[in-house]
């Protein structure tokens, strides 16, 4: 027992100051790391940086300057961190295996940085949701829907999906259909839809506003219009135009049809 307790004794004298300095290099070095990956953000959103780079960077940063300050912990107790690193290795090939997935996002990240296929503040339609790219980070995009919604997409699936960049382009193309009745007037409703996109400034002349009789329905004659303005006037372009076509046809007496159904009774 003597024995033992010698052994007990003369291992903690001689690894219990490297264990504590260890534990005091652990704990002032996260710190130091907070403070330098902060800094470093700042001095990122400063520059002209790409917003969609700085969670990015920052968080890979972080992880590299813990592994390093790990690594050094580790080295201070007395373990070599040649042989370290080769158990780390082995570990880490057989981690990597059971987090296939994980590893996938993180190349999914690094691809949408390389490729940009958008940026944060684009409003995107992505695996079925619609919204604005809030933030990517290493494994995953955030993206906020309309309605508020914190859509959390992984970078791996959306690095290989199609997607859809609604604010890629600088200009938006609008498209109406318009129904009017048989036996109204055509050329009097296009003179009316051609005099409204006239009127409204967000509408561009050039491309020229296209107008023309688009299909004969069951139920109404159709008017096709499309018309290019500013992307970020596409939906209010569109709603007020919806609603002065429909007060302008009223005013001018043209009617705008709708499905009806006559009922017949028979009496036996």
């Amino acid at each position: 027992m003597e024995k033992y307790t010698d052994q007990i004794i003369e291992i903690l004298v001689n690894y219990a100051p490297k264990v504590v300095g260890a534990i005091i290099t652990l704990i002032i070095g996260l710190w130091l790391v907070k403070i330098i990956v902060k800094n470093v953000r700042r001095v990122i959103e400063r520059g002209n940086v790409d917003a969609s780079l700085i969670p990015f960077l920052s968080t890979l940063l972080s992880v590299t300057l813990k592994v390093l300050l790990f690594l050094t912990c580790i080295s201070i107790v007395g373990i070599e961190a040649t042989s370290f690193i080769a158990i780390l290795g082995a570990a880490g090939l057989a981690i990597g295996l059971s987090l296939q997935g994980t590893l996938q996002n993180f190349a999914g990240g690094v691809v949408l940085l390389v490729l940009r296929p958008f940026r944060v503040g684009d409003v995107v339609d992505v695996k079925g949701y619609l919204g604005t790219v809030k933030e990517i980070q290493i494994f995953y995009t955030i993206v906020n829907t309309f309605d508020n919604k914190v859509i959390y997409l992984p970078n791996g699936s959306l690095a290989n999906s199609d997607m859809t960049n609604l604010s890629q382009e600088p200009d938006r193309r609008n498209e109406w259909t318009f129904g009017i009745g048989y036996g109204d007037d055509v050329e009097k409703a296009k003179k009316i839809l051609r005099r409204l996109i006239d009127e409204d400034e967000r509408i561009f002349q050039d491309p020229e506003p296209f107008l023309a009789l688009h299909s004969l329905g069951d139920s109404s004659v159709n008017i096709v219009v499309r018309a290019w303005s500013k992307a970020s006037d596409l939906w209010p372009v569109h709603f007020d135009m919806n609603e002065k076509v429909y007060n302008e046809f009223n005013n001018e007496g043209i009617n705008i049809p709708f499905p009806q159904m006559d009922v017949h009774l028979h009496k036996q």
